[in-house]
């Protein structure tokens, strides 16, 4: 039996990684570009430090990118108030179709709520 000379059991030398090409490698796996295993291949990577890298820098980068209470407060009363104009525009037009064909869908097919504000819309379009 030959055995052979620690060329097998020798660590591999990889390079040193910069830290945005970190957050590069981290980002295309999460958005499911690339596995873990293609990257390691790719870039001469372990995939221990890939997954460690994974573990560390995901909190970073979370922190990263949250708002701040007051920021998202007012984003959320925004896109509330874009919802409402929609709903109320879709009422309005609900209410037209009924003025003109005449037939009561609201009732038919949606919540009673809403049927009622559609109902107060179409009689004030009819006066």
């Amino acid at each position: 039996m030959e055995t052979q000379k620690n060329g097998s059991c020798r660590k591999k030398q990889y390079q040193k990684v910069s830290f945005d090409l970190k957050f590069s490698i981290i980002d295309q796996i999460a958005n499911g570009q690339i596995s873990v295993n293609h990257a390691a291949n790719k870039y001469n990577i372990s995939r221990s430090s890939i997954d460690y890298w994974i573990k560390k820098l995901s909190n970073f980068e979370n922190k990263s990118n949250t708002m701040s209470k007051n920021d998202q407060i007012k984003k959320l009363k925004e896109r509330i108030e874009e919802l409402e104009f929609v709903k109320d525009f879709q009422q309005d037009v609900i209410a037209d179709f009924e003025n003109i064909t005449g037939e009561h869908l609201s009732k038919k097919y949606l919540p009673e709520a809403l049927a009622k504000e559609i109902e107060k819309k179409r009689k004030s379009l009819s006066k």
